[in-house]
């Protein structure tokens, strides 16, 4: 991680590098995050935050896999941070089972990565042995972004028909 910057940030300041599930583990600290930085955040500056952490994390994790010599490393993580703060931030307020089965549902949708989240992750793959490039970095967080929406919807239907209704 101390070799370059951008490795602190993709790796999730060390969440990414857990030996077991970097990306729950990633999950679990974008969840911790979000709930330390919204007692001071605003809707709005949670945007500005979300906006930003998109564009340095497209450059973090280009440099990254760059660096490793991976399309997709599985130790880099922001792009499971950011996405858990999207999902966050558009299902708050929420009680602790609404965040707990949207962590559940999203982690479902970035490992199973079935149909949608599935054609996400194959957009900008890199072929084997090629150069990571920008887009392939872009590729890293998209997939994840898919996941996100795919998670929002989830959670928008089972609102919708009633489910967990005094949970909400």
């Amino acid at each position: 991680m101390a070799r370059h910057p951008a490795h602190w940030i993709a790796l999730g300041f060390g969440s990414g590098l857990s030996p077991k599930a970097p990306g729950t583990v990633g999950s679990l600290w974008g969840w911790a995050s979000f709930l330390v930085f919204n007692a001071w955040l605003t809707p709005w500056q949670w945007a500005a935050v979300i906006g930003l952490s998109l564009i340095v994390g497209w450059w973090a994790a280009t440099v990254t896999a760059r660096h490793l010599g991976i399309s997709d490393p599985g130790a880099v993580v922001w792009d499971e941070i950011v996405a858990v703060w999207i999902i966050l931030w558009l299902l708050m307020p929420a009680g602790f089972w609404w965040q707990l089965a949207a962590f559940g549902v999203f982690r479902y949708f970035d490992a199973a990565k079935p149909g949608p989240v599935r054609w996400a992750d194959g957009l900008f793959k890199t072929p084997p042995g090629g150069r990571v490039s920008a887009a392939q970095g872009f590729g890293i967080l998209f997939d994840d972004l898919v996941a996100a929406g795919c998670t929002l919807l989830v959670l928008a239907l089972a609102r919708a028909v009633g489910v967990g209704t005094g949970l909400w």
